[in-house]
């Protein structure tokens, strides 16, 4: 293993900053997205989109590597995670670490672009990122964590477009929080008897027998904050229409996770991509 980061090892970098598997990127595009049109009440500029849709990348991506460091020990006592680059000996924790703050840096370089709002608040999006993967060691809910981490580019780009954050953004952002709770809950459902046995916390153990009522409940909550949101903007029929077909995909993940199978699990995970999708498509509809 190297000790240093090399171009001759660029294809494990991809593979450990999980760029082959853009899933993580539309759950963070998605809400970012959601606040840009908000604030801009439409299209913002092309520069801050840019900045916008640059940042997500390379903050999921810096987010996956940390994860990896974190749970170099125990990812390979899981079936999912055992053949990921730092467990197989791809790629040293050395050149993890290196990676993971030349990502860091690029982000933040990106964000001096910007206004000093956003310069400010992305401070505390790094503190997220970097210590949501040690928290599953401390709380059975490092999913909230991964929700305020997912979350806080929504205040960063009220912030970019308006210099302030307002009360409807907020209520973006605890949406978002729940939703993020929902489906990596999900998520963590695939894995639940591996964290078991290997002493891992997360919400799915946390929840138990009642995971499927709560992730539901979560749900509900999210559309009912969103809906709040959409009134607060003043909302047309397309962003209602949008949260009806959200309304609908969610009842759907629920069918599909009625026996808790793994695959099941796992691709109703991915399905929450669908509800980004549909309510990002609601507010472009909305405002153009």
């Amino acid at each position: 293993m190297q000790n240093h980061l090399s171009f001759a090892n660029l294809r494990v970098y991809i593979q450990l900053a999980r760029l082959d598997k853009p899933i993580g990127i539309y759950l963070l595009l998605w809400p970012t997205l959601w606040a840009l049109i908000i604030a801009a009440e439409g299209v913002p500029s092309l520069k801050i989109t840019a900045i916008f849709i640059a940042g997500v990348v390379l903050m999921r991506s810096a987010g996956c590597v940390i994860n990896d460091y974190a749970d170099r020990k125990v990812d390979g006592a899981v079936e999912r995670t055992k053949q990921r680059p730092l467990v197989s000996g791809k790629v040293s924790e050395r050149e993890a670490l290196q990676l993971f703050f030349v990502l860091v840096a690029a982000s933040f370089i990106l964000v001096l672009f910007l206004n000093w709002q956003t310069i400010a608040l992305s401070v505390v999006a790094v503190a997220l990122a970097a210590c949501y993967p040690f928290m599953k060691r401390y709380t059975h809910m490092p999913q909230a964590i991964l929700g305020a981490a997912f979350g806080w580019a929504i205040p960063m780009a009220f912030a970019a477009v308006l210099g302030y954050v307002p009360s409807y953004g907020w209520w973006l952002f605890l949406a978002n929080l729940l939703w993020t709770i929902a489906y990596d809950t999900l998520y963590a459902m695939v894995d639940r008897d591996d964290d078991l046995k290997i002493g891992i916390k997360s919400s799915a153990i946390l929840f138990g027998q009642h995971d499927k009522r709560i992730v539901g409940v979560l749900q509900a909550a999210t559309l009912v904050l969103l809906i709040v949101v959409a009134q607060q903007i003043q909302a047309g029929w397309a962003v209602y229409s949008a949260l009806v077909v959200c309304a609908g995909l969610f009842v759907q993940q629920q069918y599909m996770v009625r026996r808790r199978e793994r695959p099941a699990c796992f691709q109703a995970f991915l399905d929450n991509h669908y509800i980004g999708l549909a309510f990002t498509a609601g507010l472009l509809l909305n405002y153009l």
